[in-house]
């Protein structure tokens, strides 16, 4: 005969249920929501005309001539402005993850934790405004012809997001059974050895999911590009001392600054186009992840 407070203890956990399911259901209702909206306002837009603008399509890729009235320069300053900054941070985040996991010791793991979990909840404007007097400082005292540029903004980007690399690092690392850390030793590797041939392989999944989380934060961020180097009308970087054009920054600036309805709805496209590309980045992601994890499945 089962009890009252075992009927209790069922009633809570239906109630739990339904209470999760409501929460994943408005989630998603959110989520359809705000896609619907753009996609109703934006689809029009949809054109090769609002990526290439007056240009042909071989003209503009090719570079034969510059493009003014669309998104392509803040397509390609876009992903430049992705690479540069994964490129800066993965290497800096994975050694500073592993260091952290394996290396440090208790009281100093303590303390460097604690100041990364304080660096991830900086507001990106303050870490703009670093960026920007950085470069006024460099301008001022050593390198005359520095000005924002593509390479500020990619620092300033690689900076902000490295808290977000660093722990996720530091966290798949330290989830690892103790099985798999002991193996390898066992066998007579050293330290390095194991860290590079079984536990960052078996990490591999939280450690690709940093680098998707700080994708994200490096395609949508506007406050430190603003600051750094973004304008409205650069072109494509020819460098990266050159300023740029991004697409964060061109839909902060088209929709506080348009001039009929047809700028704003271009603003709408422009957000779909900076979803596909930010789609495309997390599925190239998930593909290499998924690659990676049967190659090294492979050659277990």
């Amino acid at each position: 005969m089962k009890s009252p407070f075992w009927d209790r203890a069922l009633a809570w956990d239906r109630a739990f249920g339904v209470f999760a399911w409501g929460c994943s259901i408005l989630l998603m209702g959110a989520f359809l929501l705000i896609i619907g909206f753009l996609v109703f306002k934006g689809y029009h837009s949809l054109n090769l005309g609002l990526i290439f603008g007056d240009a042909s399509f071989l003209d503009a890729i090719f570079l034969k001539r510059q493009v003014f009235d669309g998104l392509f320069p803040a397509i390609i300053g876009t992903l430049c402005l992705i690479l540069l900054s994964i490129l800066f941070a993965v290497p800096l985040g994975l050694a500073t993850g592993i260091f952290l996991a394996e290396y440090s010791r208790p009281g100093v793991k303590w303390f460097f934790s604690m100041v990364f979990d304080i660096l991830a909840g900086i507001p990106s404007i303050v870490v703009g405004l670093f960026g920007f007097s950085i470069t006024l400082f460099l301008h001022r005292y050593f390198f005359d012809q520095l000005y924002p540029c593509l390479l500020i903004s990619a620092l300033s980007l690689a900076f902000l997001v490295l808290p977000y690399m660093i722990r996720t690092t530091q966290m798949a690392l330290e989830n690892l059974p103790l099985s798999v850390r002991m193996t390898a030793p066992g066998l007579g590797a050293t330290k390095l050895q194991n860290i590079i041939y079984v536990l960052l392989p078996a990490s591999l999944s939280g450690i690709v999911s940093g680098i998707i989380l700080s994708i994200g934060r490096c395609a949508e961020d506007t406050a430190v590009i603003m600051l750094t180097g973004a304008v409205a009308t650069a072109g494509i970087p020819r460098s990266v001392f050159s300023s740029f054009e991004a697409l964060p920054f061109y839909i902060y600036y088209i929709s506080s600054q348009y001039a009929d309805h047809s700028e704003l709805m271009k603003g709408y496209g422009a957000c779909l186009v900076l979803i596909f590309i930010c789609m495309n980045l997390f599925f190239f992601s998930h593909w290499i992840k998924k690659k990676l994890s049967q190659k090294i499945l492979y050659k277990d």
